[in-house]
């Protein structure tokens, strides 16, 4: 049996049509700033890129920024926003990926304010709590993303939108992981920032994207020429960017395929791990998630232990990581308040367009295997 990958929340592979859509690009390499042949060619590129991009997104494609990927994104819409305010204070959750909650406590070091607002034991947060925080506490800045990349629940952002828009507040949405799977329409949402990164919906790494809302004022992140109609220096990478654009135009075509087809698989993966393994547990199942992404945690079993276990025939990722015998817990899963018997077993399965039945119905039968055998080498671990 040939590995199967289920770790797409990770990264995904590089689609064909994508890759096929860069091969021009070895060989055109004219500057996108330059006023001759090549660099006309290059500029019409990157703008047909843009525009791809834009519709994913839904918005007009002079507000798409491009960037070296989500966490760049992420750190040009907080700095961005937050140096332009004069008392600056951040609203964020307990459970954002860390290109968030590590810039917020860069920020705090520099005099910014941050509330990490709680969520739900379903890993959503309760928005009526944070009308109330939002009433009470002088935030002039949200971020809060759109779905998790460890349990994959939802959050309501047009709900936080339309509380924080009372307060006249900026509103950011990290967007990582919904961007390709889910339907992701910033005027649906009505946020004024929100971030994409390429390597989460089929395209390479190393490159992403920042929305801007036209007419939001964002301080510069880099500093140099007038790339990005000013606002992002450095000579913009024609070759990752028209990748970009194919994903974000491919992702538009299989929105239906993520809702239905890998939502289907992923529910069938589920039921078939609760009917085999005794005290497991979803994570986020009373809520909304993302159709690829599964978080199971079992009781009295390692994470560490599986993985080792199913190394070489499944890829997948865990809740929970061992360093010198002590066992962490993921921040995302405590603060879901999951007991710590159960958050240590847990691991991360997620889905992707290539998945089969095949592979999953494998991928059960190794997982289902590796729990007995842990469970049988370490009783009443």
């Amino acid at each position: 049996m040939n590995p199967i990958y289920l770790d797409y929340n990770a990264t995904t592979p590089i689609s064909a049509e994508v890759a096929e859509s860069m091969l021009p690009f070895f060989k055109e390499f004219g500057n996108p700033s330059s006023n001759h042949v090549f660099g006309k060619r290059a500029r019409v590129a990157v703008d047909e890129a843009r525009a791809k991009v834009a519709r994913l997104l839904g918005c007009k494609p002079e507000e798409i920024y491009f960037t070296s990927g989500g966490s760049e994104a992420n750190n040009w819409a907080l700095k961005g926003a937050t140096s332009l305010q004069k008392q600056a204070h951040i609203l964020t959750t307990q459970i954002e990926h860390p290109a968030i909650l590590n810039v917020c406590r860069y920020l705090e070091s520099h005099g910014v304010g941050t509330t990490y607002f709680p969520v739900q034991k379903n890993g959503v947060v309760d928005v009526n709590r944070m009308a109330t925080t939002l009433d009470e506490e002088n935030i002039s800045f949200v971020s809060v993303m759109h779905a998790n990349n460890e349990v994959g629940t939802i959050q309501p952002i047009r709900e936080i939108a339309t509380l924080a828009k009372r307060h006249n507040l900026i509103v950011h949405t990290d967007a990582a992981q919904s961007a390709g799977k889910i339907p992701v329409d910033v005027e649906e949402l009505d946020v004024d920032l929100l971030s994409v990164a390429g390597h989460k919906l089929y395209a390479p790494k190393g490159i992403g994207a920042l929305y801007c809302k036209e007419g939001l004022a964002l301080e510069n992140l880099i500093h140099g020429a007038g790339h990005e109609r000013g606002r992002r220096a450095g000579t913009e990478n024609v070759l990752l960017i028209v990748a970009l654009g194919k994903a974000c135009e491919l992702a538009e075509n299989r929105i239906h395929l993520q809702q239905t087809g890998v939502r289907t698989l992923r529910d069938f993966f589920q039921k078939t791990l609760l009917e085999k393994i005794p005290d497991a547990k979803i994570n986020g199942l009373e809520a909304e998630r993302l159709p690829n992404t599964l978080s199971i945690s079992m009781r009295n079993v390692q994470s560490h232990d599986i993985l080792h276990q199913i190394e070489n025939k499944v890829a997948c990722s865990a809740g929970s990581a061992c360093h010198a015998g002590e066992v962490s817990i993921s921040p995302v899963l405590q603060a879901m308040q999951v007991p710590p018997d159960f958050a240590a077993g847990t691991l991360r399965l997620s889905l992707g367009i290539s998945t089969t039945k095949e592979d999953i119905e494998n991928a059960a039968q190794v997982i289902i295997e590796a729990v007995e055998n842990v469970q049988a080498d370490h009783p009443g671990q």
